[in-house]
C-alpha cells in the first residue's frame, strides 16, 4: 500500500532540492547550512523515488550528490 505512494515523492524531492538551492546560494551561514542539510534530505527523497521507479541511474546519481556534497561539507568545515 505505501509503495503505491511512492511516485508522490518526486514533487516534494523536487521542492526540496529548489529550496536547498535557494539556502545553499544564501550570504548567511545558517542558511547555508540548512541547505547542506535539506541537499542531503533531498538526496534521499529522490533516492526512494528511484528505487520505486526502477531508476537506477537517478539512485547512482543521488549517491554521487550526497557524497560530493559532504566532501563540499567537510572542505568547507577546515579553517583557512
Amino acid at each position: 500500500m505505501a509503495m503505491e505512494y511512492l511516485h508522490f515523492i518526486q514533487w516534494p524531492a523536487m521542492a526540496v532540492t529548489v529550496l536547498a538551492t535557494w539556502f545553499v546560494a544564501s550570504s548567511r551561514r545558517g542558511r547555508r547550512e540548512a541547505g547542506f542539510w535539506l541537499f542531503l534530505f533531498s538526496n534521499a527523497l529522490w533516492a526512494a523515488w528511484a528505487i520505486d521507479a526502477h531508476a537506477y541511474a537517478l539512485l547512482a546519481m543521488q549517491f554521487c550528490l550526497a557524497f560530493m556534497n559532504v566532501r563540499g561539507w567537510m572542505k568547507n568545515a577546515k579553517p583557512g
